[in-house]
């Protein structure tokens, strides 16, 4: 069960807890942001060729009858 404190008491506890927090530094950020942008790049190169070549594969397949 939850204890019953006051929110004066609650937002010490918040502010206390939010100080041992380790923040990056903004070259950590900056290279992370960068490093996902580039993982996005090469997900969607990826996901773009594949989609293309399955395409292209049931083309083959659907109009191989005709």
């Amino acid at each position: 069960m939850a204890s019953k404190t006051n929110p004066f008491t609650f937002l010490q506890q918040v502010r206390a807890e939010t100080a041992k927090v380790t923040w990056p530094s903004r070259r950590e950020t900056t290279i992370s942001t960068l490093m996902v942008f580039v993982m996005v790049f090469f997900a969607a190169a990826f996901f773009f060729a594949a989609d293309q070549l399955m395409g292209w594969a049931i083309g083959l397949v659907l109009h191989a009858g005709f």
